[in-house]
């Protein structure tokens, strides 16, 4: 019962949901090497609070894709408001 109550206390459980077929192909792996994915995610978070090099760097990747994105999305939006600003106000337009 004490150790039940340790692993309560020590353990936390995540969720979060991933592709469908990046979780198969994780399972797979897993299953060749004998492991469990709770045993990789757990050596993926031990690494990362451990500020592993590779994993500060896998970080830092993941970081720029999302604020590439995030730019490009806003540069779309901003194109697309830009192009009804300036037919909107088109002084040499018919002047709707």
């Amino acid at each position: 019962m004490a150790k039940d109550y340790t692993d309560f206390e020590t353990k936390k459980t995540i969720h979060f949901n991933i592709t469908r077929e990046a979780h198969s192909k994780v399972r797979i792996s897993c299953f060749k090497h004998r492991l469990s994915m709770q045993e990789v995610y757990e050596e993926l978070s031990q690494r990362i609070a451990a500020e592993s090099p590779e994993m500060v760097s896998l970080i830092e990747d993941l970081a720029q894709k999302k604020r590439d994105r995030i730019i490009e999305k806003l540069s779309e939006t901003d194109a697309e408001s830009l192009y009804n600003i300036i037919e909107k106000e088109n002084p040499l337009g018919t002047g709707q």
